[in-house]
């Protein structure tokens, strides 16, 4: 069967290709094979540096010329490394074999055994992924979460002066507004999104178990950790785990992940919480022409978007606890699991990318319904009870709280008239009486 859309295993690349189309370039196999050869030919750019003898000769090398080839890389040439990979049955050689080739057809064979001199295979993986992840964070991730944190913040300021009924236990409670409830959400996001900086991109680079042995065996002269340092520091833009095993300890990526995990359960809150506003009349969703939202009810607009997005966030959770808590262990030196595993990294980072398209375009539909929000707030008079026994703690009444009770705990809903009458019979000043009487569920709503 012809893979497209339509017959794509995972919903990633079938349902919602269009939301993830433009993690390819980051996630996909072309794309770990391009940003493999980035690091090998980076690499040997940079050993032409280092005094290796006449098989090494940096006039003889062009730096730009090599760099095409990571950078013109074609789907034609990710097959040819996959022809030397059916007889390697190692998709690193296949590599080397590829990059070999292009410097025979370049005249510069002399040079081709200094391609992944001294190097493991997890000192390419090690690099190739974090410079795939900090792209992709950089380009799709970032700003995407952006455009949600300012179209809350567009809402925000739309809506901070409108007065809404609160509810704690699912129960009537003190007073809010619209527009603070939603920077609750923007706090909340801003205090998550400050970590990204303080998490670096590790990448390991030190040879078979870490400690440089083969390079030190064919030149002990050169400081090869420095080098090395320079190498992922410096040229490649990340940081050198060092010491390591074979592979990187992969601490930083399981804190990134979890950082990201934070924010997706933030607004998955925000998703419920919407959902709920919805239910509730409080907020209604704007109606495209022609979208249906049952099959067999006319009447429904349904919070597809806010549902679309908590379900996408809790796969993709799901996902990154499980490489967050899985990454980091490895037996003794190595084992392979860690290479599996990173391969779904896209995957993640996809379950992610559709929740941030969703909750956009739910966003996008909701208008407020400030009649029915003061349709609630006129029929909760009982709120301001709060407001009242605090007044009169003030004042040193007795048992303010307990003279509440009867009067808020009654079957009947209590009106404004109720509440004014319980004033008209408190033994306070009439300055107080007056006080009190000015505190209604539209202004009763804090600082």
């Amino acid at each position: 069967m012809e893979l497209n859309y339509l017959t794509a295993i995972s919903p990633v690349d079938g349902r919602y290709a269009r939301k993830t189309a433009a993690l390819a370039g980051y996630f996909s196999e072309f794309a770990l094979m391009k940003y493999r050869l980035y690091v090998e030919i980076e690499y040997f750019i940079a050993l032409c540096g280092l005094p290796l003898g006449k098989n090494l000769i940096p006039e003889t090398v062009n730096a730009d010329e090599l760099r095409m080839i990571w950078r013109d890389f074609s789907m034609e040439d990710a097959m040819k490394i996959k022809e030397y990979e059916k007889t390697t049955n190692h998709d690193i050689k296949a590599l080397e074999y590829f990059l070999k080739d292009k410097f025979d057809r370049a005249g510069m064979g002399m040079t081709k055994e200094f391609i992944h001199f001294g190097l493991t295979s997890q000192d390419i993986n090690n690099t190739a992924l974090p410079l795939s992840i900090r792209d992709a964070m950089s380009n799709i991730y970032t700003p995407m979460l952006y455009d949600i944190r300012e179209n809350l913040a567009s809402l925000a300021a739309e809506w901070k002066d409108i007065p809404m009924l609160a509810h704690t236990h699912g129960q009537p409670a003190s007073p809010t507004r619209a527009g603070k409830e939603i920077e609750v959400f923007i706090a909340r996001l801003d205090e998550q999104i400050k970590y990204f900086a303080q998490i670096p991109f590790s990448a390991k680079f030190g040879g078979a178990t870490g400690n440089m042995n083969a390079h030190y065996a064919a030149y002990p002269e050169i400081d090869w950790h420095s080098f090395a340092d320079n190498f992922v520091n410096d040229i490649l833009g990340l940081k050198r785990s060092w010491p390591t095993t074979q592979i990187d300890h992969y601490d930083n990526l399981a804190a990134l992940f979890d950082n990201i995990k934070r924010i997706n359960v933030i607004l998955i809150d925000l998703c419920r919480d919407f959902w709920t506003y919805i239910s509730m009349d409080y907020f209604r969703q704007k109606v495209k022409k022609g979208e249906i939202g049952s099959s067999a009810m006319p009447h429904k607009v349904n919070p597809i978007d806010f549902e679309n997005a908590e379900g996408n966030l809790g796969v993709a959770n799901a996902l990154l606890t499980f490489m967050a808590e899985k990454l980091p262990v490895s037996r003794l030196q190595r084992d392979l699991t860690d290479s599996t595993v990173t391969r779904n990294t896209g995957v993640a980072f996809a379950h992610t990318i559709i929740a941030f398209s969703s909750v956009l375009k739910g966003l996008n539909k909701i208008v407020l319904n400030e009649a029915k929000m003061r349709q609630d707030l006129e029929e909760n008079w009982l709120v301001v009870a709060e407001a009242i026994q605090t007044i009169l703690r003030r004042e040193g009444y007795g048992k303010p709280y307990e003279a509440l009770l009867n009067l808020t705990r009654k079957e009947d809903k209590v009106a404004r008239e109720a509440i004014e009458e319980f004033i008209d019979n408190l033994d306070v000043s009439p300055q107080v009486k007056q006080e009190l009487k000015s505190v209604t569920p539209f202004n009763y709503t804090g600082k």
